[in-house]
């Protein structure tokens, strides 16, 4: 396992990974994104699942085991930071591969292994995660969806909000009541629910900037088998702990570096389309702080992933730098759109509509504050 960002066999991944991508991404996707109808698009994001199996960059850092790889952090790291750099689709099985996949393995049953695990590398099956709810976004401990005990099974009722892929979804990992409502994180459980199921209702919710990336689901006396529960009843908060620690990961990390950067070249093309020389050359000043802040970000990332290879803990890091790209993310977008001429003032909308959910999205700035407070700082809760 490669311990270090430094070690040369970093360099000779990377290379391997740029490689690939480069046969891999068809041209049609590379130059004509844009263009593609919904049905493309998704065809291709499809594609691209059974594309990352076939070429052996799939559950990078699963154990050989279960499918995977059996490569470390360091790896997937690259691998995450050269796609998003290349331009490649995100497949529809990100979920999967990089929450529920993680969760059985850690959790799951032997035949729950068998049955799910295979399906979620080759892209066969897709999955969404169902935690929040109206009434309960960053304190999961509030959830008010229950699974009743019926049977050899569960009966689920209530709903889930602001949930990714759940319009493509075959299956969801979904967190619910199943104890006492004051024994507060000791009596939730975590289920795997038939997405197809009967009682299932998802409605996919109209964002700002006009995409449609999240749904609400409904779930009306939607029978569940035990087979089905992962870990033990009303132990679910310690399977939701590693869920979340998974998905405030590594491709986050990677494709944040990306999204800055390109962020900080609309603005240098911003100031070159300036016709005021005074603002072009505030613009192009500001651009150059923001890039060292941008790369700065990106080696925090790194230490904190070789950090995590080292054994120590790097979740308060991931807090820390999770505010921090957030943040920026607003601030340079901020600064484009108050700047943005007619040629670059749609690119600006846009990227100002959709940087709004940037402090929201996999924990809230407040929630990752309270992490770093407790455990980067020591207070006292």
């Amino acid at each position: 396992m490669i311990a270090s960002f430094a070690d040369p066999q970093v360099a000779e991944f990377r290379l391997r990974v740029r490689t690939w991508l480069d046969q891999a991404i068809a041209p049609r996707w590379r130059e004509h994104r844009s263009e593609l109808s919904p049905e493309e698009v998704f065809a291709a994001r499809h594609a691209w699942d059974r594309q990352s199996f076939d070429g052996g960059y799939s559950g990078l850092t699963w154990p050989a085991a279960f499918g995977g790889q059996d490569f470390g952090r360091i790896e997937e790291y690259v691998f995450y930071e050269e796609s998003a750099l290349a331009g490649a689709p995100e497949g529809l099985s990100r979920v999967g591969r990089l929450m529920a996949g993680p969760t059985i393995i850690a959790c799951g049953s032997p035949s729950q292994r068998d049955r799910y695990l295979l399906p979620i590398l080759t892209g066969d099956q897709i999955w969404c995660q169902g935690f929040s709810e109206p009434g309960a976004g960053s304190d999961l401990a509030a959830i008010r969806t229950r699974a009743v005990k019926d049977g050899d099974g569960y009966r689920v009722s209530g709903q889930k909000i602001w949930v990714s892929f759940a319009h493509y979804a075959d299956l969801c990992l979904l967190l619910a009541l199943t104890g006492d409502r004051d024994a507060r994180h000791r009596n939730l459980s975590m289920l795997v629910v038939d997405m197809h199921a009967p009682g299932v209702t998802i409605r996919p919710i109209r964002q700002l900037n006009g995409r449609q990336e999240f749904s609400e689901i409904f779930f009306e006396d939607v029978y569940v088998p035990d087979q089905d529960l992962i870990g033990p009843q009303d132990q679910g908060w310690q399977v939701a702990m590693t869920v979340l620690t998974n998905e405030r990961g590594m491709l986050e990390a990677a494709t944040r570096y990306v999204d800055l950067s390109a962020a900080v070249q609309l603005l240098r093309d911003t100031a070159a389309a300036s016709g005021d020389a005074d603002l072009a050359s505030r613009l192009r000043y500001q651009a150059g702080l923001y890039t060292a802040r941008v790369e700065a970000l990106r080696w925090q990332v790194m230490r904190a992933v070789e950090k995590e290879v080292a054994g120590r803990d790097w979740s308060a890091s991931m807090a820390v730098l999770k505010v921090y790209w957030s943040e920026l993310y607003q601030e340079i977008v901020a600064t484009g759109q108050n700047a943005a001429g007619p040629e670059h003032a749609d690119a600006w909308h846009a990227r100002y509509l959709s940087s709004r959910a940037s402090t929201i999205a996999s924990g809230t700035s407040e929630i990752q504050r309270n992490i770093i407070a407790e455990r980067v700082l020591g207070l006292p809760r």
